[in-house]
């Protein structure tokens, strides 16, 4: 006879953070109601998509003062959606790996989709995701089918994460597709009209406990008998990928054009010459708005001594030009005005010289920016860095990483856009478990002539239904 746990191991309250009555600052407190225990095995079924926003102020400051002696060092996620926070929570309840003279623990959660990929790299989620890879924690993700649960009909997904793997499992994660794996319930309950049977649930326990890459399994569809692979193997570092962001030059026109000129008019910069700050004194505010208007005029003035039918194709060239007529006409501007000024009389030409800074290096073009995301290399050890761009013991990392990225710049980039560079100080590193794409099978279209028959049965059935009618 099994012996049930004591209730006084139900405790009631928020798993992320519970409001401290006695705090007239409204703060919460943690809401541990097992502050001193591990446990060996876990499971969860947290709310999906719902936002933490109540929570936020207690999450947000045990995050920033204790972090990763806390719950969420890893990271925190969007706002809506705190289904990644419960699972930090559980792995912060683990014993310790069997390599540290522990027991371990397993832990089994089920998610939506949008915890396997949702968050762009160097993202709370993404940071997560890459937390529990790179300590090699997240053993399976099993694709349940839809219509699955009362009160949802969406796709769900079960991670197992563990800090015992078994050795073959080591460094690696095994995604299981089991969305075909159902049958239909004789009477729907809200949105839920499918179930597991136990042959369903033996064939996707077989599939976890083979480990087998592109493992077969066997499927009714429709009344036929099918085999589609719903096992694959991945190593860790499959999921990763480092975003790096491609920078191209800046290359500017400039012409005192009627139309140009007209631009100017547009910048902040230079409207603000005619504004003032004075509030209480209306003849100090009318004399500073006149300065304002006079000096605008003069600068108009100044530009239409240029000649406004040259194109000048080098920036050095047009603002040599720019200062001579300044200067003559007594006009000391500030930096916002001067690139104000430059701003409305230049625009974009790829046959116009590169705008350089004051060390000579090419300035980027933010229009032309773009990103690329490169799969992380062979040879990298894992787990990397947190900020491997910003950690000195990592050099030979980030050399490693700078040499990948710049090969993959020259065959993949390079030959469309020979003057293209890469801005290392804006590559982050991102995880994402795409695991639809992995297990998506193409279906080729149906051929016309079948598309043709098709559309002639279905104007035979009309034509026949009016015939009746008339």
């Amino acid at each position: 006879m099994i012996k049930d746990e004591p209730i006084d191991n139900i405790i009631y309250g928020d798993t992320l953070g519970v409001k401290n009555a006695k705090s007239k600052s409204n703060n919460f407190l943690p809401q541990d109601g097992h502050p001193d225990k591990q446990f060996h095995y876990m499971f969860a079924n947290p709310p999906f998509g719902v936002e933490w926003k109540p929570e936020e102020d207690f999450i947000k400051d045990e995050y920033e003062s204790l972090g990763f002696n806390g719950r969420f060092g890893a990271g925190l996620p969007r706002i809506n959606d705190g289904s990644l926070l419960f699972l930090q929570h559980m792995i912060s309840k683990m014993h310790s790996s069997p390599e540290n003279g522990g027991d371990g623990s397993r832990i089994a959660i089920v998610f939506n989709g949008s915890p396997l990929f949702t968050g762009d790299a160097g993202s709370g989620e993404s940071n997560i995701r890459r937390w529990i890879i790179e300590n090699d924690w997240l053993d399976a993700v099993i694709a349940l089918p839809d219509q699955m649960f009362y009160n949802t009909g969406i796709f769900t997904y079960i991670w197992l994460v563990t800090n015992k793997k078994r050795l073959n499992r080591q460094g690696k994660v095994q995604l299981i597709d089991g969305t075909h794996h159902f049958q239909k319930m004789k009477k729907s309950l809200g949105n839920k009209r499918n179930e597991l049977s136990p042959e369903h649930i033996t064939e996707l326990v077989r599939l976890y406990g083979n480990f087998e890459e592109n493992g077969i399994s066997e499927i009714k569809n429709d009344g036929k008998i099918e085999n589609p692979i719903c096992s694959k193997i991945f190593a860790n570092r499959e999921f990763g990928f480092l975003k790096i962001t491609v920078e191209r030059p800046l290359r500017l026109n400039f012409q005192v054009s009627p139309e140009r000129l007209a631009l100017l008019w547009e910048q902040t910069a230079f409207q603000n010459l005619a504004t003032t700050k004075k509030r209480k004194d209306e003849k100090v505010q009318q004399l500073e708005i006149l300065e304002g208007e006079n000096i605008q005029t003069q600068i108009i003035e100044a530009l239409q001594k240029i000649d406004a039918n040259k194109l000048y194709l080098s920036r050095d060239e047009f603002d040599k030009e720019l200062n001579q007529v300044l200067k003559k006409a007594g006009l000391n501007l500030k930096a916002p005005v001067k690139k104000a000024i430059l701003s409305a009389l230049g625009a974009a030409d790829p046959e116009a010289k590169i705008c350089r800074d004051s060390k000579g290096n090419p300035e980027p073009d933010s229009n032309l920016r773009d990103t690329e995301i490169v799969p992380l290399p062979d040879d990298i050890a894992l787990p990397l860095p947190l900020d491997y761009g910003k950690d000195t013991s990592a050099d030979e990392l980030v050399k490693l990483v700078k040499e990948h990225c710049q090969e993959y710049l020259k065959k993949e980039v390079l030959p469309h856009v020979p003057d293209a560079w890469i801005d290392f100080d804006k590559t982050k590193v991102g995880y994402e478990i795409p695991l639809n794409r992995h297990f998506y099978v193409y279906q080729p279209p149906r051929a016309l002539d079948v598309i043709e028959d098709d559309i002639k049965a279905l104007e035979s059935d009309i034509m026949a239904m009016l015939a009746e009618i008339v």
